[in-house]
């Protein structure tokens, strides 16, 4: 009985050193995120990071990917993320270091991190889930306005 146990513990710890070193070999071998093209953002921003900045934007903005980002042989259904084909993309660059700057200047921040993740001021804070902010320089009508939350992603 003792003779078959060690065997098995011999058996299950060469499969499990077995299973380890395949899967290290798949992890070195497995394509790492890098993004390309990138101006405004951090070089350094990991996949989630940058997935979820561009979610909040499509939010903020009520619009989708292909509102900023060029397609691919004019195919707007499958893009190219790294072409600067798009004339809105410079636009949203230019947003987004005004945003930036803002954060930067007016608002309290830890320099320990990157200031392209502040969100103290965003796009939401004028776009409202709209392409364009509002022009304030008419004035209001007495009109209902489907209003939106202040802060969609929680907070006060």
């Amino acid at each position: 009985m003792q003779m078959k146990f060690r065997s098995n513990k011999k058996l299950v710890a060469i499969a499990f050193f077995t299973i380890m070193v395949s899967g290290g070999v798949a992890a070195i071998r497995a394509p790492r995120f890098q993004p390309r093209n990138l101006k405004v953002l951090p070089q350094d921003i990991s996949e989630q990071k940058l997935d979820s900045i561009m979610h909040s934007y499509c939010y903020s903005l009520g619009v989708e990917c292909k509102f900023c980002h060029a397609g691919i042989d004019g195919n707007k259904n499958n893009l190219d993320f790294a072409s600067d084909k798009e004339p809105m993309k410079e636009n949203a660059r230019s947003m987004i270091t005004m945003m930036i700057d803002i954060n930067k200047r007016y608002f309290w921040y830890d320099t320990t991190k990157q200031a392209a993740y502040l969100n103290t001021v965003d796009c939401y804070t004028c776009h409202r889930g709209e392409e364009l902010p509002p022009d304030n320089s008419k004035p209001r009508t007495n009109k209902p306005v489907d209003k939106k939350p202040l802060f969609p992603f929680g907070g006060k």
